[in-house]
């Protein structure tokens, strides 16, 4: 199947040659492509090899009608050109902006979302075994960093856990800038979400946007369960 990197981009040599595949009436051979484009059977070769990596072209093997060794020859894959620009900034925005027609319900609706995700985002551990609240932290902050939050955990009495998490990054800043009020209840959801998912004796209580103009504090609290 063809790539879903969504930044997939082709050069103007491996576009033609995936355009004459794609405007024959049947396979191709290298020599039959390299003679359409007036190039070296090489270079449509390695071109072809990316593109068959890319998901993008299917290789087959022909019987020879008669005496001969089979031909070995190329067809473009059928489906939706994925080499195309992505406009997914433009879908969230859609989303949320019917999100937060919702009024009042949309911040809880960003933050059970938020909960849900979370539960499935985080490392978890053995069903069998409860982490203390540095573990829980650690395992929440590791989530936060593979999502590309920056996570700086802070605070905390003595050698006792942080009890705050500054954020230095956000992955979808500009979105936040526009639906804040939906996508930092989200963010804080995830981190309940993980948290609660671990069994931590410790939740996240409250988030602070841009509590400094560079990032954004995540407060923590002990549960109180044992």
């Amino acid at each position: 199947m063809p790539s879903d990197e969504g930044t997939e981009r082709l050069s103007p040599r491996r576009r033609a040659v995936l355009d004459a595949l794609r405007g024959a009436d049947g396979p191709r051979g290298v020599a039959e492509v390299a003679e359409s484009l007036d190039v070296h059977p090489n270079t449509v070769r390695f071109h072809l090899d990316a593109l068959m990596a890319q998901g993008h072209v299917e290789r087959t093997v022909e019987r020879p009608s008669g005496r001969g060794r089979p031909r070995t020859v190329y067809v473009a894959h059928r489906g939706m050109d994925r080499g195309g620009e992505r406009r997914y900034g433009l879908l969230a925005r859609m989303l949320l902006s019917r999100l937060a027609a919702d009024g009042d319900g949309a911040e809880a609706a960003a933050v059970d979302t938020g909960r849900d995700w979370g539960k499935h985002l985080v490392e978890q551990e053995p069903a069998a075994r409860r982490p203390t609240a540095a573990e829980a932290t650690a395992r929440l902050t590791a989530m936060l960093a593979d999502l590309g939050f920056d996570p700086r955990p802070a605070g905390g009495d003595g050698p006792g856990p942080p009890d705050r998490v500054w954020l230095r990054h956000c992955p979808f800043l500009e979105l936040a800038e526009e639906h804040g009020s939906i996508v930092c209840p989200l963010h804080l959801g995830l981190m309940q979400g993980a948290l609660a998912e671990l069994r931590a004796p410790v939740s996240a209580v409250r988030l602070e946007p841009f509590a400094e103009p560079d990032a954004c504090l995540a407060h923590l609290s002990a549960t109180g369960a044992a």
